[in-house]
C-alpha cells in the first residue's frame, strides 16, 4: 500500500483573502480583490509569496465556481438557464479575468524578489506568465469570448442528436452499442442510421468550424503570430516540443503502427469471413460472441471500478469513493446530455468530477478507468501550494488516465467474471491502442493543415482530410458507397470544435502509459510507485523530468515507437494462445 494522505472526508482549504462568505454574483463583487493584488506594494519575498498565495486563492475560487456552471450544463444541455449561467461567466467574467490576468503578470515578472523564490513549480510558473504576457493582446479577449461562445454550439449540436430504431428513440451513444451485435443486418442498420443523422448537420458543423477557424485565425495573427497554430503552441505552453515533433510523431506512427492496421483488418475480414469488410464490422467479436457486457448500470459500473482500483491500492479505490460520497459523477447516457466525457478538477476542494455517457459496453469501462486516472492525479496534487502548481500540461495529465487502463489490467476479473470473456477484454483493449495511435496522427495532422491554411473552404478542407485520413488508416476497409461519410468522419472529433490542438497530447500520453505499463509488467511495485510519483509533482517540473520520474522516456522516435508496439504485440500474442 502506498503512503498517501487520507482523502475520506475532504475539506475545502479556508478563504482568507477573499472570505469564507464570498459569492460571485457580478463582475464588480470579485473587483476588488484583483485591484488589490494588481496595487499592492510587495517589500520581500515573503510578501511575494503571500501574493501567489492570494492570487491562488480567488482564482481557485473562480476556476470551479466555472466548473460548476460547465458540469451543470453539460449534464443539461437543453436547459435555457444552465446556458445563461455558463454563458455569463464567459461573457461577464472571462474577459475581464483576462485583462487582470495580464496585468498581474507583468506586475511578478518585474518583481525583485523573484529570485528568492527557490521552491519547486515556481520556474515553471513563471515561464508559463512570461510567455502569457509575450502572446497577451487587448484587442484579443472580445474575440477569445466570441470564439468561445461559438465553441459551446459544437456540443449543442452533438447533444441533440439522436436516432429511432425499431420504434426506440436513442442517443448516439446508445445506437453504437448494436455495431457490437453479431447480426450483421442490426450492425448495418445501426451505423448508417448514426452516420445518417451525423450528415443531416454536416453543413451546419462546417459552418461553425469556419467560424471557428477564422477568429482564431485572427488571435493568432493579432498576437503577431504567422498562424494560430503557433499561437496555441504558446498559449498551451508547449516549452518542451515543437511542431516539428508532431510530424516525427506523425511519421514514426505512420511508419510503425499503420502496417499493424492492416494486419488486424486483414485477420478481422478471415474470422469475420465477409468477401468485404466493412465500417459496421468493426466493433462487433471477430468470432461471432456476443458483445462483453462488463456493468449493468452506472452504479454497477462505479463500484466494479473502485473495487478494481482498490485491489491495485487501496488509497485508489478511496479516491473514487470518496467522489461517490460526494455525488461527483454523472455517468450514464441520456436525450440531453452533451456527448463525451471528461473529469473536471474542482479547483477549491480538490475533489473532481467525472461525467461520460455509459451504456454497457467495454468503452464505457474503460473510459471510467481513463477518467478515474485523472482523478487521482486531482487527489494527489490538491495540497500544492498554487492552483498553478496543480495544472499539468495535458501530456501529463492524460499520462495519468491512459496509464490506468493499463496498470488495472490485472484486476479486470472484477468486470468479467468469465476467463474468456476477461481475456477478450484485453485483446479489444489493446488493439484500440494500436488504432488509436494513428487516429491521434490523423486528427493532429489535419488540424496542422486547417490552421496553416486558415483561408480554406469546406471543400479544401474535406479533400485534406481524406487524403490524410487516408494515409493513417488500413487498405483492406471497403468504403464502396459510403464515401460521403467518410468525408466527414472528422466532425464527431470534439476536441477540433472546442479544444483546437489538444489531441496529440493523447499519442504522446499513449506512448508513456505503455511505459508506465511495461515498467509495472515488470515490477509491480515499482513500477506503481514510479506513475504515482510522476503524478504528485503536478507542474513543478517540466514534461521531460516528469516522464522521468515515472522512469519512461520522453521520446518520439520510430525507434521509441516501434519498441512499444512490439510489446503490445507480443502481450497481444500471449493473449490470443
Amino acid at each position: 500500500m502506498t503512503n498517501q494522505e487520507n482523502i475520506a472526508v475532504p475539506t475545502r482549504a479556508a478563504r482568507v483573502f477573499i472570505g469564507e462568505e464570498f459569492d460571485l454574483k457580478k463582475w464588480e463583487d470579485v473587483e476588488p480583490f484583483f485591484e488589490n493584488l494588481k496595487n499592492r506594494e510587495i517589500n520581500s519575498a515573503e510578501e511575494l509569496r503571500q501574493w501567489f498565495s492570494d492570487r491562488s486563492e480567488i482564482e481557485s475560487y473562480l476556476s470551479e465556481n466555472f466548473a460548476w456552471r460547465y458540469i451543470r450544463q453539460t449534464c443539461d444541455t437543453a436547459n435555457t438557464s444552465l446556458i445563461n449561467a455558463l454563458q455569463f461567466f464567459i461573457t461577464e467574467i472571462q474577459p475581464k479575468l483576462a485583462e487582470y490576468g495580464n496585468a498581474l503578470d507583468k506586475k511578478v515578472v518585474e518583481n525583485p524578489f523573484l529570485s528568492e523564490l527557490k521552491e519547486p513549480g515556481y520556474a515553471i510558473t513563471l515561464r508559463g506568465m512570461k510567455k502569457a504576457i509575450e502572446i497577451f493582446r487587448e484587442e484579443n479577449i472580445p474575440v477569445i469570448t466570441e470564439m468561445q461562445t461559438e465553441e459551446r454550439r459544437y456540443s449543442a449540436i452533438a447533444g441533440a442528436m439522436t436516432v429511432t430504431i425499431d420504434g426506440e428513440e436513442m442517443t448516439l451513444q446508445k445506437a453504437s452499442d448494436r455495431l457490437q451485435s453479431t447480426d450483421r443486418t442490426v450492425r448495418e442498420e445501426a451505423w448508417r442510421a448514426i452516420s445518417n443523422r451525423r450528415y443531416e448537420d454536416h453543413e451546419q458543423l462546417d459552418e461553425l468550424l469556419n467560424k471557428l477557424v477564422s477568429l482564431r485565425d485572427k488571435v493568432g495573427k493579432n498576437a503577431g503570430f504567422s498562424n494560430y497554430r503557433d499561437y496555441m503552441f504558446a498559449a498551451m505552453g508547449r516549452f518542451d516540443y515543437t511542431p516539428q515533433d508532431c510530424f516525427n510523431f506523425h511519421d514514426s506512427v505512420k511508419k510503425a503502427v499503420v502496417p499493424m492496421l492492416d494486419e488486424m483488418a486483414a485477420s478481422r475480414k478471415e474470422a469475420l469471413k465477409v468477401d468485404a469488410l466493412r465500417p459496421w464490422d468493426t466493433k462487433v467479436d471477430p468470432h461471432g460472441l456476443a458483445p462483453l457486457k462488463p456493468f449493468e448500470n452506472g452504479d454497477d459500473l462505479l463500484d466494479k471500478t473502485i473495487r478494481c482500483f482498490s485491489r491495485l491500492d487501496p488509497f485508489l479505490g478511496d479516491c473514487l469513493r470518496t467522489m461517490k460520497t460526494m455525488k461527483h459523477l454523472d455517468l450514464e447516457s441520456r436525450k440531453g446530455k452533451a456527448p463525451g466525457g471528461y473529469n473536471y478538477p474542482l479547483d477549491e476542494i480538490g475533489v473532481p468530477f467525472i461525467f461520460m455517457n455509459a451504456t454497457s459496453n467495454l468503452r464505457d469501462m474503460i473510459t471510467l478507468l481513463h477518467e478515474g486516472g485523472h482523478a487521482v492525479h486531482s487527489l494527489v496534487t490538491r495540497n500544492l501550494a498554487l492552483n498553478s502548481f496543480k495544472h499539468t500540461p495535458s501530456e501529463v495529465a492524460e499520462l495519468a488516465s491512459m496509464s490506468m487502463e493499463l496498470i488495472t489490467m490485472d484486476f479486470w476479473d472484477e468486470f468479467f467474471e468469465n476467463e474468456n470473456d476477461l481475456k477478450r477484454a484485453k485483446i479489444q483493449h489493446l488493439e484500440s491502442i494500436i488504432e488509436t495511435l494513428p487516429w491521434v496522427a490523423t486528427v493532429d495532422k489535419f488540424q496542422h493543415w486547417m490552421y496553416e491554411n486558415p483561408q480554406h473552404d469546406a471543400e479544401q478542407r474535406k479533400k485534406a482530410w481524406i487524403d490524410i485520413y487516408g494515409a493513417f488508416t488500413d487498405n483492406v476497409m471497403d468504403w464502396s458507397g459510403l464515401e460521403e461519410y467518410r468525408k466527414y468522419l472528422w466532425q464527431r472529433q470534439l476536441h477540433i470544435y472546442e479544444v483546437p490542438f489538444y489531441y496529440i497530447e493523447y499519442g504522446i500520453a499513449q506512448l508513456g502509459a505503455i511505459g508506465v505499463w511495461k515498467n509495472y509488467r515488470n515490477n509491480p511495485e515499482q513500477g506503481l510507485k514510479g506513475y504515482l510519483d510522476a503524478l504528485k509533482l503536478g507542474y513543478t517540473a517540466t514534461i521531460g523530468e516528469i516522464y522521468q520520474a515515472a522512469n519512461i522516456p520522453f521520446d518520439f522516435s520510430e525507434q521509441h515507437i516501434t519498441e512499444l508496439m512490439q510489446f503490445v504485440h507480443d502481450e497481444l500474442a500471449q493473449l490470443k494462445n
